[in-house]
C-alpha cells in the first residue's frame, strides 16, 4: 500500500497537543499547574491577613476570585502556551524531513517514509500502537514519536486502518 500525503505545520501542532491532551504526563502536568497555584494564590492570602493590618474580607475575596478564574481560564491557556511553542521549535530550524511532501510505503516488512531528506523505515515491531481520531491517524514508534498521516489526503482512511491493525496484530 502507498499513500501521498502533506505534513504541515498545523497538523504537527495538532499531533503535541493531542500528545498533551491524552498522556499520563501531559494531564498531570496541566492538573498541577491548574490547581496548585490558586491554592499558593490562597496561601499567599492568608499569610498577608496574617502578618500585615490589611482586613481579610476583602482580600480573600480578591484572590478567591483570582484562584476561580485561574482554574476555569488555565486549561486554554496552557494549550495556547504548548501550540505556541511548538511553532517556535518549527520556526527554529530546517524541517524540511517533518513539514511537507511524504511517500509512504506500508508493506508487511513495515514502513518506508520518503521526504524530500530522505528517508526512515521502521518494522512493524517498532510501531507501538494506531491511535486516531477525528483528522489523523497517529502511527507511535516510540511514546513521544509517530508518524502523523492526515485523514484529509487519504483515498480511504478505513483501508488504511483496517491494513495497519491487520500487520499491527501479526506481531
Amino acid at each position: 500500500m502507498e499513500i501521498e500525503y502533506e505534513l504541515t505545520e498545523e497538523d504537527v501542532v495538532a499531533f503535541n497537543l493531542y500528545h498533551v491532551k491524552n498522556t499520563k504526563v501531559g494531564k498531570n502536568s496541566l492538573q498541577w499547574q491548574r490547581y496548585i497555584s490558586p491554592l499558593i494564590f490562597l496561601l499567599f492570602a492568608y499569610f498577608l491577613s496574617m502578618f500585615t493590618d490589611m482586613a481579610k474580607g476583602p482580600l480573600f475575596a480578591t484572590f478567591g476570585v483570582t484562584a476561580i478564574a485561574w482554574v476555569i481560564l488555565y486549561p486554554k491557556y496552557f494549550y495556547f502556551h504548548i501550540t505556541r511553542q511548538v511553532r517556535k521549535m518549527l520556526k527554529e530550524g530546517k524541517n524540511d524531513g517533518l513539514v511537507g511532501e511524504h511517500k509512504m510505503k506500508l508493506n508487511k516488512a513495515g514502513i518506508r517514509d520518503t521526504t524530500s531528506t530522505g528517508e526512515t523505515n521502521v518494522q512493524w515491531p517498532g510501531v507501538k500502537r494506531l491511535i486516531e481520531d477525528a483528522d489523523y491517524f497517529y502511527l507511535y514508534t516510540s511514546t513521544v514519536s509517530a508518524y502523523i498521516v492526515p485523514k484529509r489526503d487519504l483515498y480511504s482512511a478505513e483501508g488504511l486502518k483496517s491494513y495497519i491493525q491487520k500487520r499491527l496484530e501479526k506481531n
